[in-house]
């Protein structure tokens, strides 16, 4: 995982709720900062291309999966990356990488599924969202193929 694949960067500051009686950013709280790097990439697709703003808000979360090599702490300044790393029938993962400096601390993955709304059921990605994300990606994600969700 290289962090100049990212396309999305954003910087956070560990506050004093996130940590344990270990003194350290508690496990779950890294899925919290997964969430925020895919609103703040959102929000960077949504500046570019306003007409898939309906399509993300259909995504539903599928599978999560951290992998923790080292700890943070209060106050340190943590960079959150994201991109798109496959785009399926009807899913799209997403990859993160967390870093201290020039640490790797988190690495991690959101899978998730586009549903009607209603049926909740899934169906395939809107090519205007599939389009944006290629668009947007600095490395472009994997392909599935067509029979693939």
């Amino acid at each position: 995982m290289d962090r100049d694949d990212f396309t999305l960067h954003h910087r956070l500051r560990v506050r004093w709720s996130e940590v344990d009686m270990q003194r350290v950013v508690f496990n779950p709280q890294y899925f919290v900062y997964f969430d925020v790097a895919v609103a703040e990439y959102w929000r960077a697709m949504a500046a570019r291309r306003a007409e898939i703003h309906d399509h993300y808000l259909r995504l539903y979360s599928v599978k999560a999966t951290a992998e923790f090599h080292a700890s943070a702490h209060y106050d340190e300044e943590l960079e959150v990356c994201s991109r798109v790393a496959r785009i399926g029938r009807s899913s799209l993962a997403f990859a993160f990488g967390i870093w201290r400096d020039d640490k790797r601390l988190v690495s991690g993955e959101l899978v998730y599924v586009y549903a009607d709304p209603e049926t909740q059921r899934s169906a395939p990605l809107p090519e205007a969202l599939r389009g944006a994300i290629i668009a947007y990606e600095r490395v472009t994600p994997e392909i599935a193929g067509p029979s693939t969700a």
